[in-house]
């Protein structure tokens, strides 16, 4: 069996919510539909001709892709440009593209992760809050005879967690009254008779992401036709995301030393580097992209050095002047997403019995060519 695009991209979203993303980021589908079956899902950082080809001779359905193939709003589609024939070649064969870019950077597990593990970095935070999650409380009303079966519901589908206990909920026996009107089909009780049940109230934390999962695992497990239940919102914030890793690393090394182990991690032939190689490097920041902009916050955070793309002269300039090194490995250091994202979503289909398959691209996107 195969999953439809809806599920696949249910589940990218589990891993990369797009609550989480930069405002007006360019996120999601972005061409074509979901409403198909997906044979085959090609994971790539970039959608260029090439990408395209070889999802076109892989027999690829779907591509999940980090960077977006529509950035601005399009004002005419002419099939004679080099994007117009990109986008055609898609169309025609039914080609769908879906985009996950800073919510996959910031998202706990996502590309920053990726890349400060890659490096090596332990007990890693943000550089930057990007989003922080919003909290509801759960209350709902069950019958005491499925008191426990609905609590194992909603837990099991991830409410109840308070900082690093999970399963926390509060429990309440009481009286539930009711009358069952024509047309009612009711678990308990007679149409037009006034029932007094015995019920427990259940209340629990629920975060933003997983609301409708928390919900549905709810009224699923309930015995009621109509459920009794209540969403409030708190003011108690729940987990931040944001963007970029600052962490120590396992064991200080030079600047030099850790320069071959980005070439190595990220696999690029050369780097830019700011800063004595011979300096001894403890605290390491890393950003995917270009994160330039976020040298202060790397300095505030006490990081030794920056691993980020894109740097500019003036910024490498003042991180000199500022005690910080830096390592520029481009912005294709992100294709480490591929094979993570791959992995991610074929263990996940596989897991829910799925023959969908999903395959890391091949095609090397970086525009540039070092001589």
């Amino acid at each position: 069996m195969f999953a439809k695009g809806q599920t696949v991209i249910q589940y990218m979203e589990q891993l990369a919510p797009k609550y989480v993303a930069y405002p007006d980021d360019r996120i999601g589908l972005q061409l074509g539909t979901l409403q198909k079956e997906i044979r085959k899902v090609l994971v790539a950082l970039d959608v260029n001709e090439e990408v395209v080809d070889e999802a076109i001779e892989l027999g690829a359905d779907l591509i999940i892709a980090h960077h977006a193939i529509i950035f601005r709003p399009l004002k005419q589609l002419q099939t004679d440009s080099p994007m117009g024939k990109l986008y055609e070649k898609l169309i025609k064969n039914d080609i769908a593209v879906y985009i996950s870019h800073t919510n996959l950077d910031v998202t706990e597990g996502g590309m920053n992760d990726w890349m400060a593990e890659a490096l090596g970095m332990e007990n890693t935070l943000p550089i930057d809050d990007v989003h922080t999650e919003q909290l509801s409380k759960l209350v709902v009303f069950v019958p005491k005879s499925h008191h426990q079966e609905v609590l194992d519901a909603v837990l099991n589908a991830g409410a109840g967690w308070i900082g690093n206990y999970s399963h926390c909920s509060f429990n309440i026996e009481g009286f539930g009254t009711f009358v069952p009107r024509e047309g009612t089909d009711p678990y308990i009780g007679k149409q037009g008779m006034m029932e007094r049940v015995n019920e427990v109230r259940i209340e629990t934390i629920v975060p933003q992401g997983i609301r409708n999962k928390v919900i549905q695992a709810m009224l699923k497990a309930h015995p009621y036709e109509e459920v009794a239940y209540d969403l409030y919102s708190m003011d108690l914030k729940g987990r931040s995301f944001g963007l970029g890793r600052v962490g120590k690393l396992k064991e200080p090394v030079t600047l030099a030393e850790l320069v071959d182990i980005v070439k190595e991690k990220f696999e690029v032939p050369h780097v830019r580097v700011v800063g004595d190689p011979d300096r001894i490097i403890k605290k390491a920041a890393v950003i995917g992209g270009s994160g330039g902009k976020f040298m202060n916050g790397a300095i505030f955070k006490g990081a030794d050095v920056l691993v980020t793309g894109d740097v500019d002269y003036h910024t490498a300039q003042d991180a000199l002047a500022a005690g910080l090194a830096m390592i520029d490995p481009g912005h294709n250091a992100e294709k480490i997403m591929k094979t993570k994202v791959a992995e991610w979503m074929e263990k996940k289909l596989q897991e829910n019995k799925y023959d969908t398959e999903v395959i890391s691209s091949a095609v090397n996107t970086e525009p540039f060519r070092f001589m």
